[in-house]
């Protein structure tokens, strides 16, 4: 089969650990693909990801070969694949647009943005899109529309981390639902070092993040929570943890004849390598519906792969539905979501 050629916006620490596990990857026996979700999709394994272009607006990045930026400053992600070969593919000079925070000009360079000269990074065409950020565009309507009429698939908003707090506080949201736990109140704290946390120090630039983690959550709650019972977000930023990412959850609630209870939580977890597992499936995915010519926004990867998809489910009911969309079995995927809604109906009733 032909290659997939990908194209990243940001060569950061999650561009390291995908560029870093589609060579750790490339020589592993069939059996052994421990921390991948799907090891074939569509046809394609993880070697068949080809890296054929990247932007950045780092000065340490612009104009290297897109091997030797993936471990440049400020990127501060685990080595683990020192051995990545050089591609010929040199990261170009993106747009600033919105920029980052002023605040970071007051950390030293090795943790932040040496900002490259601005010039014209040129067109491309896009034939899908996978959106990885907190910035809404699958989600949003119009935007929905206008990849729907150009039949470009596009999976978003936001990675949902392999197994970070996001997909954990889901899971146990969903338990107490499940299990007729009336969850009261709620908080999720998370700290990082990485260039990402440091920032997000700046609230304003904290708005769609927040809210992406915080539907994430509510979505699956048996009753959604007033806003003062539920806090979910990046909280601060912390230099020596680097690209480790620890969460503080605690969650408090009612069990049988209103016996108060509460749940706490702490989970320390590499975010780079979280978000990669997640990504070498999207490119996969996006790449599969265009074989397929499917267009639009991708119902099923995005409920399961993402933080704010156009359509929220139920993690277990979204896994059942890319399992079907990965097997092309479009009779399934439908009585799945049947199925779903009916048990939310019922819930409901109940």
């Amino acid at each position: 089969m032909q290659k997939i050629k990908a194209v990243i916006a940001g060569v950061g620490n999650c561009a390291s650990f995908l560029i870093q596990g589609i060579h750790y990857y490339r020589d592993k026996a069939p059996e052994d693909t421990a921390g991948l979700m799907h090891r074939v999709i569509g046809g394609y394994g993880v070697s068949d990801i080809e890296i054929v272009g990247a932007w950045d607006i780092d000065a340490r990045k612009v104009g290297q070969d897109v091997s030797d930026a993936i471990f440049a400053q400020p990127n501060c992600t685990t080595v683990f694949c020192k051995d990545v070969p050089p591609s010929g593919v040199k990261v170009r000079m993106g747009k600033v647009l919105d920029g980052y925070s002023e605040h970071m000009a007051n950390y030293p360079d090795e943790r932040t943005f040496v900002l490259a000269k601005e010039r014209e990074p040129g067109k491309e065409e896009v034939v899908a899109f996978v959106n990885n950020i907190p910035v809404f565009i699958a989600s949003d309507p119009q935007w929905a529309q206008r990849f729907r009429e150009k039949n470009v698939p596009i999976i978003g908003d936001d990675i949902k981390a392999q197994l970070g707090a996001t997909i954990t506080h889901r899971t146990l949201t969903d338990l107490f639902r499940k299990r007729g736990v009336k969850l009261e109140r709620t908080y999720q704290l998370n700290t990082g070092g990485n260039t990402d946390f440091l920032n997000m120090k700046n609230q304003d630039r904290l708005a769609s993040k927040k809210e992406s983690k915080t539907e994430a959550v509510q979505s699956v709650a048996a009753k959604r929570l007033d806003d003062a019972n539920i806090h979910v977000g990046p909280s601060d930023y912390i230099s020596w943890q680097k690209d480790n990412k620890v969460c503080f959850l605690r969650m408090e609630g009612k069990l049988f004849g209103d016996v108060p209870m509460n749940l706490e939580m702490r989970l320390s977890v590499e975010d780079s390598p979280n978000s990669a597992g997640v990504a070498i499936d999207s490119i996969r995915l996006a790449k599969m519906a265009l074989d397929r010519g499917i267009g639009g926004v991708l119902e099923a990867p995005s409920a399961y792969l993402c933080k704010h998809p156009m359509k929220q489910y139920p993690d277990d009911e979204a896994y059942r539905m890319i399992e079907s969309f990965i097997n092309d079995n479009k009779v399934e995927l439908d009585e799945v979501r049947n199925t779903g809604r009916r048990a939310r109906s019922t819930a409901a009733a109940i």
